[in-house]
């Protein structure tokens, strides 16, 4: 029953973490850069940017590692790892690779380039650079709903693949 107890809580932290990090780029997606993109001052547009995008990526940064520790204490919990190699559990695949691409980016392309290579194509070019992060912002938000709703109705028992 103890492990039961840690397996809900652990449940109950992945959906909090998710809740959070979607949420945000969500919000990113859908209000933030779309307000930015109707800043005329490209310097000004740029520079609130990078500092609300920079709040959020600290916590997007904390929610990842949360969410991955808990999805990983529940696959252990389960022995639910031989879910990898049956189809319909896709949403699994689908949001791993939906964690690797934002663990990868918070913590790895962003630090090394990402954050400079978009603040000179922005300073360049601030329309092209900003269409070019919200439609990579769009694609990600897609992929992570829909890895959302594979979670939720697969953990419910709905089978989209036999």
């Amino acid at each position: 029953m103890e492990n039961y107890n840690y397996f809900v809580l652990a449940r109950a932290i992945h959906v909090i973490g998710v809740v959070l990090w979607i949420g945000g780029v969500a919000f990113v997606t859908t209000v933030l850069i779309t307000a930015l993109r109707q800043v005329a001052d490209p310097e000004s547009r740029l520079e609130l940017f990078e500092q609300l995008e920079g709040r959020f990526a600290f916590q997007a940064r904390i929610t990842t590692v949360i969410t991955g520790l808990s999805g990983f204490y529940m696959l252990e919990a389960m022995n639910a790892w031989e879910r990898y190699q049956q189809p319909q559990f896709w949403w699994l695949h689908l949001m791993t690779f939906i964690w690797i691409i934002f663990t990868l980016v918070l913590f790895v392309l962003e630090p090394l380039f990402l954050h400079r290579w978009f603040h000179e194509r922005a300073s360049r070019d601030s329309d092209r650079a900003f269409t070019l992060v919200h439609r990579m912002h769009r694609v990600l938000l897609t992929l992570s709903l829909l890895a959302v709703f594979g979670a939720v109705t697969g953990a419910h028992g709905l089978r989209l693949i036999q």
